[in-house]
């Protein structure tokens, strides 16, 4: 007589899959996931706010990116700044008052009239050398007018530092998400495509911004790495999570004698 049973459809050698996490395992990698998804998106949030009005205009955009890497060869540091990363910290007549001010040459008198009273109340509680922060120093006419030359875009000093730190700690986090996302059951060459893409954008992305400070042309690769490692990690920690929870083993009947 012959007696149907239950068996899986995999060999007893098969890879762990997240079906087979303990309770235990599904709540540490999905908390790693969640966490890095969020802090993913505060990453999003700190670059929108320290790249966001670069060019003079509203809104992230390329060329807010380029003029980051490349610079306003048009312009200064100081009116970079201050229609980037300092933009919050200064009222918008202000800013127009210290920008006139530098395009008409950054001339000594019409510092000591206008421009050092705007500094004084809004600068250099920060930048000056009690402050001991690693800033230019605005509390003189000298030290502004070193920060009044054409703005040449971030140094390749401090862009080898970002790099490095970048590097690694992206490196790190892809790793990471990598890991879990390596139990995932997929077509083996969609889960071999999607696991090598993030480090692939990374590279291409960090590679394009030293292009960029040669050729503003080449942040439309900045954006488009960018967006390349976003869609990855979406990719990767969206079906991971659904796996970890939803994923069932396969059955089917086996005939034993």
């Amino acid at each position: 007589m012959v007696q149907k049973d239950q068996a899986e459809l995999c060999p007893a050698t098969r890879p762990r899959r997240f079906y087979d996490y303990t309770l235990n395992e599904k709540l540490l990698y999905s908390s790693f996931l969640l966490l890095v998804g969020v802090g993913y998106l505060m990453a999003l949030a700190y670059l929108y706010t320290s790249f966001d009005g670069i060019d003079g205009k509203l809104g992230l955009s390329v060329e807010d990116i380029a003029e980051n890497y490349y610079g306003n060869r048009s312009g200064t540091r100081l009116e970079s700044a201050l229609r980037g990363s300092m933009a919050a910290n200064i009222d918008l007549q202000q800013r127009h008052h210290i920008i006139a001010w530098l395009k008409s040459g950054a001339p000594r008198n019409g510092y000591e009239s206008t421009i050092k009273p705007i500094l004084a109340e809004r600068c250099v509680a920060c930048h000056a050398p009690a402050s001991g922060l690693p800033i230019p120093d605005l509390s003189s006419y000298e030290g502004v007018k070193r920060v009044a030359d054409v703005d040449t875009g971030v140094s390749l000093h401090s862009l080898m530092k970002v790099s490095h730190i970048h590097l690694f700690g992206i490196a790190l986090v892809a790793f990471g998400i990598g890991l879990v996302f390596r139990f995932a059951l997929l077509p083996a060459w969609f889960q071999y495509t999607l696991t090598l893409l993030p480090f692939i954008a990374i590279f291409s992305d960090i590679f394009a911004w030293f292009l960029t400070r040669w050729d503003p042309v080449y942040a439309y690769t900045v954006v488009a790495a960018g967006a390349l490692l976003g869609l990855s990690w979406v990719l990767q920690i969206t079906i991971s999570l659904y796996q970890i929870w939803f994923l069932r083993c396969r059955v089917v009947p086996e005939e034993q004698p």
